[in-house]
């Protein structure tokens, strides 16, 4: 694709990064195919394509409007069409630099704002989060259906390992986890103490994505700063990995080198922490034989559970991470039915949710119909927004896929 991006733009860092990706892309419309919002709509501009020419024509000179702020909203950053893209266009971060631009140039409306600024304000902060989920919880009885379903009934997390091995990884706690699931990162914890890694709390914090994701780079910034402070002291001490039990936060914190490569005081230090970035499922996979998945099956008489799996876009298409959580569970003793178009988005995507609710619930519709197609005991996934999400929906159980091979490790009595 030919570009003649206009000054000063042109000659900046974001500039030369936005010309070299659009040169890479040839227009074929791979990407379209799938989409999910282009599957909703019909729209060329609600496809990766048809985004990249807006931002490409806003690169150029070209006023953005407001249907140009639209149309880029709507996207998910699902990066499906990355994967798919036969020419390797990095269009997560084009539609980054894209937002970022537009954003400075076409004014909100004050609802946006006001509701863009009271996310940003309570959100990513674990212990305003949890006072508002309190409430919300209080009054949870007095509710019914959709309301009720997207208030998660508390569930103990149950006892986290002290830290006992010289083999020590860090986790990342996040900012709505702990509050409504903390039983993710306790399973994750008791399952690598099994296998003789402790998994150590050193923050309680966002890794910046939801910041991120609304063009609030400053505070998506400081936010990746005061992990990897939290972080250091037990990376100098040798902590050999630093895992994430939410892909969608794991997306994120593999960026931190890139998006920190320009800041002389943690540029380093955010290229170590990416180095050392591991998701969950990359480590069990690589304890698998330690763990005895296969005798856990064995020692449970057989008996399997029918699990429909919902692979979210972090996982699959932002960290391209496939199968692993899926062969653990196979490994285990669990069966998993098919599901169709797994590659498509369920609509959660950080705060889509709530910025695009209706476009949000048909994926959803579209996504729960998909997983429940085979009447599975169970869904299970591997972020926490796509199963509260997910959640929101369905009566029948959703749970993180860690928390499966902690209980089914439990039930023989070795927790």
């Amino acid at each position: 694709m030919r570009t003649q991006l206009h000054n000063p733009f042109r000659d900046t860092d974001a500039g030369k990064e936005a010309e070299a990706i659009l040169r890479t892309c040839v227009h074929c419309g791979f990407c379209n195919a799938v989409c999910p919002t282009y599957q909703l709509l019909g729209d060329e501009r609600d496809g990766p394509r048809g985004r990249i020419y807006l931002i490409k024509n806003a690169l150029e000179g070209a006023e953005p409007t407001r249907k140009t702020q639209l149309h880029l909203d709507r996207c998910l950053t699902c990066l499906s069409c990355e994967t798919t893209c036969p020419s390797g266009v990095n269009y997560g971060r084009l539609l980054d630099i894209g937002r970022q631009h537009v954003e400075q140039i076409v004014p909100r409306t004050l609802s946006e704002r006001l509701i863009r600024a009271l996310l940003l304000s309570v959100i990513p902060w674990p212990r305003r989060f949890a006072m508002l989920l309190k409430a919300a919880r209080f009054i949870r009885p007095l509710t019914f259906g959709f309301v009720k379903r997207s208030v998660a009934v508390r569930r103990a997390a149950g006892e986290w390992p002290e830290p006992r091995h010289a083999r020590r990884m860090l986790v990342l706690e996040g900012c709505v986890q702990p509050a409504m699931v903390p039983a993710i990162n306790a399973a994750a914890a008791r399952v690598l103490d099994r296998v003789g890694i402790s998994l150590i709390r050193a923050n309680d914090g966002c890794c910046g994505a939801m910041a991120h994701h609304l063009s609030a780079k400053d505070q998506a910034h400081a936010h990746m700063r005061r992990n990897i402070d939290a972080w250091w002291p037990e990376i100098e001490r040798g902590a050999e990995a630093v895992v994430v039990t939410a892909s969608g936060c794991g997306t994120m914190v593999r960026n931190y080198g890139l998006l920190l490569r320009d800041d002389p005081q943690y540029a380093a230090r955010a290229a170590r922490v990416s180095e050392l970035f591991r998701d969950l499922s990359q480590v069990v996979a690589r304890e698998a034989d330690q763990l005895d998945l296969e005798g856990m099956k064995s020692r449970d008489g057989g008996q399997v559970t029918r699990l429909a799996f919902h692979a979210p876009c972090s996982l699959q298409h932002g960290l391209q991470i496939r199968g692993l959580a899926e062969s653990a569970l196979l490994r285990a003793g669990f069966t998993l039915v098919p599901v169709a178009d797994s590659h498509l988005c369920c609509g959660s995507a950080g705060t889509y949710s709530i910025l695009q609710a209706k476009l949000s619930r048909q994926l959803k519709a579209n996504k729960l119909a998909a997983l429940q197609a085979q009447a599975p005991d169970a869904i299970v996934t591997a972020n926490i927004g796509c199963m509260l999400h997910l959640a929101s929906g369905t009566e029948r159980p959703v749970r993180h896929w860690i928390e499966l091979l902690d209980t089914r490790m439990c039930g023989h009595g070795e927790c």
